[in-house]
Protein backbone atom coordinates (compact mmCIF):
# COMPACT_ATOMS: atom_id res chain seq x y z
CA UNK A 1 0.00 0.00 0.00
CA UNK A 2 1.75 3.12 -1.26
CA UNK A 3 -0.15 5.63 0.88
CA UNK A 4 0.11 5.24 4.64
CA UNK A 5 -2.42 6.62 7.08
CA UNK A 6 0.30 8.00 9.34
CA UNK A 7 0.18 11.03 7.05
CA UNK A 8 -3.24 11.79 8.50
CA UNK A 9 -2.25 14.82 10.57
CA UNK A 10 -0.40 16.54 7.77
CA UNK A 11 -3.31 15.93 5.37
CA UNK A 12 -5.99 17.06 7.77
CA UNK A 13 -5.43 20.79 7.28
CA UNK A 14 -5.25 20.70 3.46
CA UNK A 15 -8.46 18.67 3.42
CA UNK A 16 -10.31 21.24 5.51
CA UNK A 17 -9.02 24.13 3.43
CA UNK A 18 -9.67 22.44 0.12
CA UNK A 19 -13.11 21.25 1.13
CA UNK A 20 -14.31 24.67 2.26
CA UNK A 21 -12.20 27.16 0.32
CA UNK A 22 -11.54 25.26 -2.90
CA UNK A 23 -7.75 24.91 -2.95
CA UNK A 24 -7.29 23.43 -6.41
CA UNK A 25 -3.76 22.29 -5.73
CA UNK A 26 -4.77 20.41 -2.61
CA UNK A 27 -7.76 18.91 -4.37
CA UNK A 28 -5.66 17.59 -7.25
CA UNK A 29 -3.08 16.08 -4.94
CA UNK A 30 -5.53 14.50 -2.57
CA UNK A 31 -7.83 13.11 -5.25
CA UNK A 32 -4.79 11.36 -6.67
CA UNK A 33 -4.08 9.94 -3.24
CA UNK A 34 -7.71 8.85 -2.94
CA UNK A 35 -7.35 6.68 -6.02
CA UNK A 36 -4.38 4.96 -4.42
CA UNK A 37 -6.08 4.65 -1.06
CA UNK A 38 -9.21 3.05 -2.47
CA UNK A 39 -7.11 0.46 -4.23
CA UNK A 40 -5.58 -0.83 -0.99
CA UNK A 41 -6.53 -4.32 0.09
CA UNK A 42 -5.90 -4.08 3.81
CA UNK A 43 -8.57 -4.94 6.33
CA UNK A 44 -8.41 -1.68 8.20
CA UNK A 45 -6.64 -3.02 11.27
CA UNK A 46 -9.40 -5.47 12.20
CA UNK A 47 -12.18 -2.91 12.63
CA UNK A 48 -14.89 -5.33 11.61
CA UNK A 49 -17.38 -4.48 14.34
CA UNK A 50 -17.04 -7.82 16.11
CA UNK A 51 -16.32 -6.21 19.49
CA UNK A 52 -19.21 -3.75 19.76
CA UNK A 53 -18.59 -2.64 23.34
CA UNK A 54 -15.15 -1.32 22.46
CA UNK A 55 -14.25 1.40 20.03
CA UNK A 56 -12.09 0.46 17.02
CA UNK A 57 -9.25 2.43 18.58
CA UNK A 58 -9.39 0.24 21.68
CA UNK A 59 -10.91 2.95 23.85
CA UNK A 60 -13.97 1.91 25.88
CA UNK A 61 -17.29 3.35 24.76
CA UNK A 62 -17.97 5.42 27.86
CA UNK A 63 -21.67 5.88 27.17
CA UNK A 64 -22.59 2.36 26.16
CA UNK A 65 -25.02 1.81 29.01
CA UNK A 66 -28.38 3.36 28.17
CA UNK A 67 -30.15 5.18 31.01
CA UNK A 68 -33.60 4.20 32.25
CA UNK A 69 -35.47 6.86 30.25
CA UNK A 70 -34.76 5.00 27.00
CA UNK A 71 -32.07 7.30 25.67
CA UNK A 72 -29.08 5.70 24.01
CA UNK A 73 -26.52 7.62 26.09
CA UNK A 74 -26.43 8.81 29.68
CA UNK A 75 -24.03 11.68 28.97
CA UNK A 76 -23.79 14.02 25.96
CA UNK A 77 -22.32 12.44 22.83
CA UNK A 78 -21.58 14.12 19.52
CA UNK A 79 -21.01 12.20 16.29
CA UNK A 80 -19.77 13.65 13.00
CA UNK A 81 -21.70 12.77 9.84
CA UNK A 82 -20.75 13.40 6.18
CA UNK A 83 -23.78 13.68 3.87
CA UNK A 84 -24.98 15.66 0.88
CA UNK A 85 -27.51 18.43 1.51
CA UNK A 86 -30.43 18.59 -0.90
CA UNK A 87 -30.26 21.51 -3.31
CA UNK A 88 -34.05 21.95 -3.19
CA UNK A 89 -34.68 22.90 0.43
CA UNK A 90 -36.40 25.71 2.31
CA UNK A 91 -34.61 29.04 2.59
CA UNK A 92 -32.37 29.21 5.65
CA UNK A 93 -31.97 25.45 5.94
CA UNK A 94 -28.20 25.14 5.95
CA UNK A 95 -27.82 21.83 7.75
CA UNK A 96 -29.81 18.70 8.45
CA UNK A 97 -29.73 19.86 12.05
CA UNK A 98 -32.38 22.35 10.89
CA UNK A 99 -34.69 19.47 9.94
CA UNK A 100 -37.37 18.75 12.53
CA UNK A 101 -36.91 14.97 12.27
CA UNK A 102 -33.25 15.23 13.25
CA UNK A 103 -34.08 17.65 16.07
CA UNK A 104 -36.57 15.12 17.41
CA UNK A 105 -34.10 12.26 16.98
CA UNK A 106 -31.53 14.12 19.08
CA UNK A 107 -34.14 14.70 21.78
CA UNK A 108 -35.12 11.03 21.77
CA UNK A 109 -31.60 9.56 21.77
CA UNK A 110 -29.44 12.17 23.47
CA UNK A 111 -26.94 12.05 20.58
CA UNK A 112 -26.03 15.25 18.77
CA UNK A 113 -24.89 15.11 15.16
CA UNK A 114 -22.32 17.45 13.69
CA UNK A 115 -23.22 17.31 10.00
CA UNK A 116 -20.52 17.89 7.40
CA UNK A 117 -22.14 18.87 4.11
CA UNK A 118 -19.95 19.09 1.00
CA UNK A 119 -20.42 22.16 -1.16
CA UNK A 120 -23.00 21.81 -3.93
CA UNK A 121 -21.35 20.66 -7.14
CA UNK A 122 -18.22 19.55 -5.27
CA UNK A 123 -19.65 16.51 -3.50
CA UNK A 124 -17.52 13.89 -5.27
CA UNK A 125 -14.32 15.92 -4.94
CA UNK A 126 -14.85 16.53 -1.25
CA UNK A 127 -15.79 12.88 -0.68
CA UNK A 128 -12.47 11.86 -2.24
CA UNK A 129 -10.61 14.49 -0.23
CA UNK A 130 -12.14 13.24 2.97
CA UNK A 131 -11.16 9.65 2.24
CA UNK A 132 -7.64 10.46 1.15
CA UNK A 133 -7.04 12.66 4.20
CA UNK A 134 -7.74 9.85 6.62
CA UNK A 135 -9.69 12.38 8.67
CA UNK A 136 -12.90 10.37 8.60
CA UNK A 137 -16.15 11.51 10.23
CA UNK A 138 -17.95 8.95 12.37
CA UNK A 139 -20.63 8.28 9.74
CA UNK A 140 -20.39 8.56 5.96
CA UNK A 141 -23.63 8.59 3.97
CA UNK A 142 -22.96 8.05 0.28
CA UNK A 143 -24.07 6.32 -2.89
CA UNK A 144 -21.58 3.49 -2.51
CA UNK A 145 -22.13 2.11 -6.01
CA UNK A 146 -20.04 5.05 -7.24
CA UNK A 147 -17.13 4.12 -4.97
CA UNK A 148 -14.41 2.21 -6.89
CA UNK A 149 -15.19 -1.43 -6.18
CA UNK A 150 -18.35 -0.48 -4.25
CA UNK A 151 -18.99 -1.00 -0.57
CA UNK A 152 -16.87 -4.14 -0.44
CA UNK A 153 -13.76 -2.24 -1.48
CA UNK A 154 -14.55 0.53 0.99
CA UNK A 155 -14.45 -2.22 3.63
CA UNK A 156 -11.26 -3.70 2.21
CA UNK A 157 -9.54 -0.33 2.17
CA UNK A 158 -10.26 0.07 5.87
CA UNK A 159 -12.26 3.26 5.53
CA UNK A 160 -15.47 1.77 6.94
CA UNK A 161 -16.31 -1.21 9.17
CA UNK A 162 -18.35 -4.38 8.72
CA UNK A 163 -21.76 -4.09 10.38
CA UNK A 164 -23.15 -7.63 10.50
CA UNK A 165 -22.43 -8.39 14.15
CA UNK A 166 -23.27 -4.87 15.26
CA UNK A 167 -26.65 -5.12 13.55
CA UNK A 168 -27.34 -8.55 15.05
CA UNK A 169 -26.57 -7.32 18.56
CA UNK A 170 -27.62 -3.67 18.61
CA UNK A 171 -30.01 -2.96 15.70
CA UNK A 172 -33.21 -4.91 16.44
CA UNK A 173 -35.31 -2.92 13.99
CA UNK A 174 -33.08 -3.42 10.97
CA UNK A 175 -32.36 -7.03 11.99
CA UNK A 176 -36.08 -7.79 12.07
CA UNK A 177 -36.50 -6.25 8.61
CA UNK A 178 -33.65 -8.33 7.20
CA UNK A 179 -34.79 -11.55 8.88
CA UNK A 180 -38.28 -11.12 7.45
CA UNK A 181 -37.09 -10.05 3.98
CA UNK A 182 -34.24 -12.25 2.70
CA UNK A 183 -34.20 -10.43 -0.64
CA UNK A 184 -33.43 -7.14 1.11
CA UNK A 185 -30.59 -8.79 3.03
CA UNK A 186 -29.28 -10.22 -0.24
CA UNK A 187 -29.31 -6.85 -1.98
CA UNK A 188 -27.61 -4.88 0.80
CA UNK A 189 -24.89 -7.51 1.31
CA UNK A 190 -21.69 -7.88 -0.67
CA UNK A 191 -20.85 -11.13 -2.44
CA UNK A 192 -19.16 -12.52 0.68
CA UNK A 193 -22.05 -11.54 2.94
CA UNK A 194 -20.73 -8.30 4.43
CA UNK A 195 -23.15 -5.49 5.27
CA UNK A 196 -21.40 -2.14 5.03
CA UNK A 197 -24.15 0.46 5.43
CA UNK A 198 -27.55 1.19 6.91
CA UNK A 199 -29.51 1.26 3.64
CA UNK A 200 -32.12 3.39 1.94
CA UNK A 201 -34.81 0.82 1.11
CA UNK A 202 -37.68 1.00 -1.39
CA UNK A 203 -39.40 -2.36 -1.08
CA UNK A 204 -42.44 -1.75 -3.27
CA UNK A 205 -42.77 -1.31 -7.08
CA UNK A 206 -44.96 1.72 -6.35
CA UNK A 207 -41.91 3.40 -4.85
CA UNK A 208 -39.38 2.16 -7.38
CA UNK A 209 -41.04 3.61 -10.49
CA UNK A 210 -41.40 7.33 -11.16
CA UNK A 211 -40.57 7.96 -14.82
CA UNK A 212 -42.10 7.29 -18.21
CA UNK A 213 -43.80 8.68 -21.30
CA UNK A 214 -46.76 11.06 -21.31
CA UNK A 215 -48.81 12.78 -24.00
CA UNK A 216 -51.07 15.82 -24.24
CA UNK A 217 -54.43 14.28 -23.43
CA UNK A 218 -56.27 17.34 -24.71
CA UNK A 219 -54.54 16.92 -28.07
CA UNK A 220 -55.50 13.25 -28.20
CA UNK A 221 -59.12 14.10 -27.38
CA UNK A 222 -59.24 16.88 -29.97
CA UNK A 223 -57.99 14.53 -32.68
CA UNK A 224 -60.09 11.60 -31.44
CA UNK A 225 -57.02 9.47 -30.75
CA UNK A 226 -56.34 6.86 -28.10
CA UNK A 227 -53.24 6.57 -25.95
CA UNK A 228 -50.74 4.58 -28.05
CA UNK A 229 -49.49 1.23 -26.80
CA UNK A 230 -47.45 -0.09 -29.74
CA UNK A 231 -44.69 1.42 -31.88
CA UNK A 232 -47.08 1.56 -34.88
CA UNK A 233 -49.72 3.36 -32.80
CA UNK A 234 -47.08 5.81 -31.61
CA UNK A 235 -46.22 6.59 -35.23
CA UNK A 236 -49.89 7.23 -36.02
CA UNK A 237 -50.33 9.58 -33.06
CA UNK A 238 -47.11 11.51 -33.66
CA UNK A 239 -47.96 11.96 -37.35
CA UNK A 240 -51.40 13.33 -36.42
CA UNK A 241 -49.81 15.73 -33.91
CA UNK A 242 -47.58 17.07 -36.67
CA UNK A 243 -50.18 17.38 -39.42
CA UNK A 244 -53.49 18.26 -37.74
CA UNK A 245 -52.66 21.42 -35.76
CA UNK A 246 -53.71 20.18 -32.30
CA UNK A 247 -52.61 23.40 -30.58
CA UNK A 248 -54.99 25.28 -32.85
CA UNK A 249 -52.78 28.25 -33.79
CA UNK A 250 -52.88 27.59 -37.53
CA UNK A 251 -49.12 27.07 -37.57
CA UNK A 252 -47.14 23.91 -38.24
CA UNK A 253 -45.11 24.45 -35.09
CA UNK A 254 -45.97 21.32 -33.11
CA UNK A 255 -43.12 19.14 -31.85
CA UNK A 256 -44.76 15.70 -31.77
CA UNK A 257 -42.06 14.05 -29.62
CA UNK A 258 -39.41 15.73 -27.52
CA UNK A 259 -37.13 13.28 -25.75
CA UNK A 260 -34.23 13.78 -23.41
CA UNK A 261 -31.19 12.41 -25.16
CA UNK A 262 -29.61 10.92 -22.05
CA UNK A 263 -32.67 8.99 -20.99
CA UNK A 264 -33.83 7.99 -24.46
CA UNK A 265 -30.45 6.55 -25.33
CA UNK A 266 -29.59 5.09 -21.92
CA UNK A 267 -33.09 4.66 -20.53
CA UNK A 268 -35.90 2.43 -21.72
CA UNK A 269 -38.74 4.41 -23.28
CA UNK A 270 -39.46 3.14 -26.83
CA UNK A 271 -36.23 1.09 -26.80
CA UNK A 272 -37.88 -1.29 -24.33
CA UNK A 273 -40.31 -2.33 -27.07
CA UNK A 274 -37.39 -4.15 -28.68
CA UNK A 275 -36.76 -6.17 -25.51
CA UNK A 276 -33.56 -4.51 -24.40
CA UNK A 277 -31.97 -1.42 -22.93
CA UNK A 278 -28.87 0.44 -24.05
CA UNK A 279 -26.92 -0.77 -21.05
CA UNK A 280 -26.46 -4.07 -19.24
CA UNK A 281 -29.59 -6.15 -18.68
CA UNK A 282 -30.60 -9.77 -18.18
CA UNK A 283 -31.86 -11.81 -21.10
CA UNK A 284 -34.59 -13.71 -19.26
CA UNK A 285 -34.73 -16.47 -21.88
CA UNK A 286 -31.08 -17.42 -21.36
CA UNK A 287 -30.34 -15.99 -17.92
CA UNK A 288 -27.29 -14.26 -19.38
CA UNK A 289 -26.18 -10.65 -19.09
CA UNK A 290 -26.31 -8.69 -22.33
CA UNK A 291 -25.43 -5.20 -23.54
CA UNK A 292 -28.17 -3.66 -25.63
CA UNK A 293 -26.24 -1.64 -28.19
CA UNK A 294 -24.56 -4.73 -29.70
CA UNK A 295 -27.85 -6.61 -30.17
CA UNK A 296 -29.54 -6.78 -33.61
CA UNK A 297 -32.75 -5.31 -32.16
CA UNK A 298 -30.89 -2.09 -31.41
CA UNK A 299 -30.57 -1.56 -35.13
CA UNK A 300 -34.36 -1.72 -35.46
CA UNK A 301 -34.73 0.83 -32.66
CA UNK A 302 -32.30 3.25 -34.33
CA UNK A 303 -33.99 2.75 -37.70
CA UNK A 304 -37.36 3.65 -36.15
CA UNK A 305 -36.03 6.85 -34.59
CA UNK A 306 -34.21 7.77 -37.80
CA UNK A 307 -37.45 7.36 -39.76
CA UNK A 308 -39.43 9.45 -37.25
CA UNK A 309 -36.78 12.16 -37.26
CA UNK A 310 -36.80 12.32 -41.06
CA UNK A 311 -40.61 12.71 -40.99
CA UNK A 312 -40.35 15.58 -38.52
CA UNK A 313 -41.96 13.63 -35.69
CA UNK A 314 -39.04 14.27 -33.31
CA UNK A 315 -37.97 17.73 -32.17
CA UNK A 316 -35.02 18.49 -34.49
CA UNK A 317 -33.27 20.28 -31.63
CA UNK A 318 -33.66 17.47 -29.07
CA UNK A 319 -29.89 17.07 -28.63
CA UNK A 320 -29.41 20.72 -27.68
CA UNK A 321 -32.51 21.12 -25.51
CA UNK A 322 -31.77 21.44 -21.81
CA UNK A 323 -34.28 21.16 -18.95
CA UNK A 324 -35.13 24.87 -18.99
CA UNK A 325 -35.73 24.88 -22.72
CA UNK A 326 -37.81 21.73 -22.48
CA UNK A 327 -40.03 23.35 -19.87
CA UNK A 328 -40.47 26.38 -22.11
CA UNK A 329 -41.48 24.22 -25.07
CA UNK A 330 -43.95 22.16 -23.05
CA UNK A 331 -45.58 25.14 -21.34
CA UNK A 332 -45.46 27.00 -24.66
CA UNK A 333 -48.05 24.56 -26.03
CA UNK A 334 -45.64 23.02 -28.55
CA UNK A 335 -44.87 19.49 -27.35
CA UNK A 336 -47.20 16.54 -27.89
CA UNK A 337 -45.30 13.74 -26.14
CA UNK A 338 -42.37 13.71 -23.75
CA UNK A 339 -40.59 11.84 -20.98
CA UNK A 340 -41.66 12.97 -17.52
CA UNK A 341 -41.30 12.18 -13.85
CA UNK A 342 -44.27 11.95 -11.52
CA UNK A 343 -43.54 15.10 -9.55
CA UNK A 344 -41.11 17.24 -11.51
CA UNK A 345 -42.85 16.45 -14.79
CA UNK A 346 -46.58 15.74 -14.55
CA UNK A 347 -47.08 17.66 -11.31
CA UNK A 348 -44.97 20.63 -12.35
CA UNK A 349 -46.55 21.04 -15.80
CA UNK A 350 -50.14 20.65 -14.63
CA UNK A 351 -49.66 23.16 -11.84
CA UNK A 352 -47.86 25.60 -14.11
CA UNK A 353 -50.61 25.51 -16.75
CA UNK A 354 -53.79 25.33 -14.67
CA UNK A 355 -54.30 29.11 -14.63
CA UNK A 356 -52.94 29.83 -18.13
CA UNK A 357 -54.34 27.02 -20.25
CA UNK A 358 -57.63 25.62 -19.05
CA UNK A 359 -57.65 22.56 -21.31
CA UNK A 360 -53.99 21.55 -20.86
CA UNK A 361 -53.85 17.96 -19.68
CA UNK A 362 -51.39 15.08 -19.64
CA UNK A 363 -51.89 11.34 -19.70
CA UNK A 364 -49.27 8.65 -19.12
CA UNK A 365 -48.67 6.05 -21.78
CA UNK A 366 -47.60 2.48 -21.04
CA UNK A 367 -44.15 1.44 -22.09
CA UNK A 368 -44.67 0.50 -25.76
CA UNK A 369 -44.57 -2.94 -27.34
CA UNK A 370 -44.16 -4.16 -30.90
CA UNK A 371 -47.29 -6.29 -30.85
CA UNK A 372 -50.72 -5.28 -29.58
CA UNK A 373 -51.58 -6.92 -26.30
CA UNK A 374 -48.03 -7.87 -25.33
CA UNK A 375 -46.90 -7.07 -21.79
CA UNK A 376 -44.39 -4.19 -21.78
CA UNK A 377 -40.89 -5.17 -20.72
CA UNK A 378 -38.12 -3.31 -18.95
CA UNK A 379 -39.96 -0.26 -17.70
CA UNK A 380 -38.17 2.19 -15.44
CA UNK A 381 -37.60 0.66 -12.02
CA UNK A 382 -35.12 1.40 -9.27
CA UNK A 383 -33.69 -1.50 -7.26
CA UNK A 384 -34.74 -2.19 -3.67
CA UNK A 385 -31.31 -0.88 -2.65
CA UNK A 386 -29.54 1.54 -4.98
CA UNK A 387 -26.31 1.76 -2.98
CA UNK A 388 -27.26 4.78 -0.86
CA UNK A 389 -26.53 4.17 2.79
CA UNK A 390 -24.83 5.32 5.98
CA UNK A 391 -21.56 3.56 6.79
CA UNK A 392 -19.61 3.74 10.04
CA UNK A 393 -16.00 4.80 9.57
CA UNK A 394 -13.03 3.12 11.21
CA UNK A 395 -12.41 6.36 13.13
CA UNK A 396 -15.71 6.05 14.99
CA UNK A 397 -15.03 5.48 18.71
CA UNK A 398 -18.69 4.80 19.51
CA UNK A 399 -19.90 2.17 17.00
CA UNK A 400 -22.51 0.68 19.35
CA UNK A 401 -24.16 4.02 20.08
CA UNK A 402 -23.99 4.93 16.38
CA UNK A 403 -25.67 1.68 15.36
CA UNK A 404 -28.45 2.19 17.91
CA UNK A 405 -28.94 5.77 16.69
CA UNK A 406 -29.12 4.69 13.03
CA UNK A 407 -31.42 1.78 13.90
CA UNK A 408 -34.01 4.08 15.46
CA UNK A 409 -35.06 5.15 11.95
CA UNK A 410 -36.08 1.59 11.06
CA UNK A 411 -38.51 1.18 13.95
CA UNK A 412 -42.14 2.31 13.91
CA UNK A 413 -41.53 5.66 15.61
CA UNK A 414 -38.43 6.46 13.60
CA UNK A 415 -40.06 5.47 10.32
CA UNK A 416 -42.99 7.78 10.99
CA UNK A 417 -40.63 10.57 11.99
CA UNK A 418 -38.46 10.42 8.87
CA UNK A 419 -41.24 9.72 6.37
CA UNK A 420 -43.82 12.16 7.70
CA UNK A 421 -42.17 14.51 10.20
CA UNK A 422 -43.91 15.91 13.27
CA UNK A 423 -47.45 14.80 14.09
CA UNK A 424 -49.80 17.74 14.33
CA UNK A 425 -47.50 19.95 12.27
CA UNK A 426 -46.43 18.23 9.03
CA UNK A 427 -48.97 15.40 9.28
CA UNK A 428 -52.01 14.22 11.22
CA UNK A 429 -53.43 10.74 11.67
CA UNK A 430 -56.76 10.37 9.88
CA UNK A 431 -58.40 6.97 10.30
CA UNK A 432 -55.01 5.46 10.94
CA UNK A 433 -53.45 7.05 7.85
CA UNK A 434 -50.63 9.63 8.23
CA UNK A 435 -51.90 12.56 6.18
CA UNK A 436 -49.66 15.47 5.29
CA UNK A 437 -51.04 18.83 6.41
CA UNK A 438 -51.48 21.97 4.33
CA UNK A 439 -48.08 23.04 5.66
CA UNK A 440 -46.69 20.45 3.24
CA UNK A 441 -49.42 20.02 0.63
CA UNK A 442 -50.46 23.69 0.26
CA UNK A 443 -47.53 25.57 1.71
CA UNK A 444 -48.37 29.20 2.44
CA UNK A 445 -44.94 30.27 1.17
CA UNK A 446 -45.61 28.55 -2.13
CA UNK A 447 -43.03 25.82 -1.57
CA UNK A 448 -43.38 22.69 -3.67
CA UNK A 449 -44.35 19.49 -1.86
CA UNK A 450 -40.84 18.06 -1.70
CA UNK A 451 -39.25 21.33 -0.60
CA UNK A 452 -41.84 21.98 2.11
CA UNK A 453 -41.51 18.43 3.41
CA UNK A 454 -37.72 18.73 3.64
CA UNK A 455 -38.16 21.07 6.60
CA UNK A 456 -39.67 18.16 8.54
CA UNK A 457 -38.63 14.83 7.05
CA UNK A 458 -36.55 13.18 4.34
CA UNK A 459 -38.40 10.19 2.82
CA UNK A 460 -36.87 10.65 -0.64
CA UNK A 461 -33.33 9.46 0.14
CA UNK A 462 -31.86 8.60 3.54
CA UNK A 463 -31.00 5.52 5.62
CA UNK A 464 -34.66 4.55 6.17
CA UNK A 465 -37.38 2.36 4.68
CA UNK A 466 -39.44 4.57 2.40
CA UNK A 467 -43.16 4.47 3.21
CA UNK A 468 -45.59 3.87 0.35
CA UNK A 469 -48.01 6.36 1.93
CA UNK A 470 -45.49 9.12 1.24
CA UNK A 471 -45.64 8.46 -2.50
CA UNK A 472 -49.42 8.10 -2.46
CA UNK A 473 -49.61 11.73 -1.37
CA UNK A 474 -46.66 12.96 -3.43
CA UNK A 475 -48.57 11.64 -6.43
CA UNK A 476 -51.81 13.28 -5.33
CA UNK A 477 -53.20 14.34 -8.72
CA UNK A 478 -55.33 11.83 -10.63
CA UNK A 479 -52.95 12.05 -13.59
CA UNK A 480 -50.03 11.15 -11.31
CA UNK A 481 -51.82 8.20 -9.73
CA UNK A 482 -52.78 6.94 -13.17
CA UNK A 483 -49.18 7.26 -14.36
CA UNK A 484 -47.92 5.09 -11.52
CA UNK A 485 -50.57 2.49 -12.24
CA UNK A 486 -49.60 2.42 -15.91
CA UNK A 487 -45.82 2.53 -15.57
CA UNK A 488 -45.66 -0.22 -12.93
CA UNK A 489 -47.30 -2.79 -15.24
CA UNK A 490 -44.10 -3.62 -17.10
CA UNK A 491 -42.31 -6.94 -16.74
CA UNK A 492 -39.06 -5.88 -15.11
CA UNK A 493 -37.51 -9.31 -14.63
CA UNK A 494 -34.75 -8.31 -17.05
CA UNK A 495 -33.38 -5.66 -14.71
CA UNK A 496 -30.10 -6.54 -13.05
CA UNK A 497 -29.84 -6.09 -9.29
CA UNK A 498 -27.12 -3.94 -7.75
CA UNK A 499 -23.93 -5.94 -8.30
CA UNK A 500 -20.60 -5.95 -6.47
CA UNK A 501 -17.40 -5.71 -8.49
CA UNK A 502 -13.90 -6.46 -7.36
CA UNK A 503 -11.43 -3.58 -7.39
CA UNK A 504 -9.85 -4.93 -10.56
CA UNK A 505 -13.22 -5.47 -12.23
CA UNK A 506 -14.41 -1.99 -11.32
CA UNK A 507 -11.28 -0.36 -12.74
CA UNK A 508 -11.43 -2.38 -15.95
CA UNK A 509 -15.17 -1.83 -16.44
CA UNK A 510 -14.84 1.92 -15.86
CA UNK A 511 -12.04 2.13 -18.41
CA UNK A 512 -13.97 0.19 -21.03
CA UNK A 513 -17.31 1.91 -20.53
CA UNK A 514 -15.83 5.41 -20.62
CA UNK A 515 -14.92 4.80 -24.27
CA UNK A 516 -17.99 2.72 -25.08
CA UNK A 517 -20.48 5.25 -23.71
CA UNK A 518 -18.80 8.21 -25.41
CA UNK A 519 -18.81 6.48 -28.80
CA UNK A 520 -22.33 5.18 -28.27
CA UNK A 521 -23.63 8.67 -27.47
CA UNK A 522 -21.90 10.16 -30.49
CA UNK A 523 -23.23 7.54 -32.89
CA UNK A 524 -26.76 7.62 -31.43
CA UNK A 525 -27.22 11.20 -32.64
CA UNK A 526 -25.65 10.43 -36.01
CA UNK A 527 -27.93 7.47 -36.60
CA UNK A 528 -31.08 9.30 -35.44
CA UNK A 529 -30.36 12.42 -37.50
CA UNK A 530 -29.42 10.40 -40.58
CA UNK A 531 -25.82 11.54 -40.69
CA UNK A 532 -24.82 7.89 -40.36
CA UNK A 533 -26.61 5.37 -42.62
CA UNK A 534 -28.34 2.62 -40.69
CA UNK A 535 -26.49 0.19 -42.97
CA UNK A 536 -23.35 1.03 -40.95
CA UNK A 537 -24.78 -0.52 -37.81
CA UNK A 538 -22.58 -3.63 -38.05
CA UNK A 539 -19.47 -1.45 -38.19
CA UNK A 540 -20.78 0.38 -35.10
CA UNK A 541 -21.10 -2.92 -33.23
CA UNK A 542 -17.64 -4.02 -34.34
CA UNK A 543 -16.23 -0.77 -32.98
CA UNK A 544 -17.97 -1.25 -29.61
CA UNK A 545 -16.66 -4.79 -29.38
CA UNK A 546 -13.21 -3.55 -30.28
CA UNK A 547 -13.43 -1.17 -27.34
CA UNK A 548 -14.09 -4.09 -24.99
CA UNK A 549 -17.90 -4.35 -24.88
CA UNK A 550 -17.78 -8.16 -24.75
CA UNK A 551 -15.23 -8.09 -21.93
CA UNK A 552 -17.52 -5.68 -20.05
CA UNK A 553 -20.38 -8.16 -20.47
CA UNK A 554 -18.19 -10.92 -19.03
CA UNK A 555 -17.34 -8.76 -16.01
CA UNK A 556 -21.02 -8.11 -15.34
CA UNK A 557 -21.87 -11.77 -15.87
CA UNK A 558 -19.28 -12.83 -13.30
CA UNK A 559 -20.66 -10.31 -10.81
CA UNK A 560 -24.22 -11.52 -11.47
CA UNK A 561 -23.18 -15.16 -10.98
CA UNK A 562 -21.68 -14.22 -7.61
CA UNK A 563 -24.86 -12.37 -6.70
CA UNK A 564 -26.93 -15.49 -7.32
CA UNK A 565 -24.73 -17.39 -4.86
CA UNK A 566 -25.11 -14.87 -2.02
Amino acid sequence: MAYQMDNRESLNKPYRRAGRRGSKTAIAALVALAVVATGCSGNGGGTDGTAPSTAPSGKPADSAAAPEDGRIVSSPLTLSYFVKLAANRPSGMNSLNDMEAYKELEEKTGIHIEFEHPAAGQEADQFNLMLSSGDYPDVIEWGWNSYPGGGQNALNSGAIIRLNELIDEHAPNLKKLLDENPEIRKQISTDNGDIYAFPFIRNDPYLQTYYGLALRKDWLDKLNLQVPTTIDEWHTVLKAFKEQDPNGNNKADELPLLFDKGTMNWGNEILNAYGLRNDFYLDTTTGKVQYGAVQPQFKDFLATLQSWYKEGLIDPDYAATDAKQKNAKVTGDLVGAMQVTIGGGIGTYLNAMKDNHATFDLVAAPYPTLNKGDKPALGQQEPIFNGLGAAISKSNEHPVETVKWLDYKYGDAGSMLFNFGIEGVSYTMENGYPTYTDEVMKNKEGLAFGVALTKYAIPFGAPIVQDKRYMEQNAALPQQKHALEVWTQADNSGWLPTLSLTTEEAAKLASIMADVRTFNDEMFDKFVMGAEPIENFDAFVDKLNGMGAQEAIQIQQAAYDRYLKR
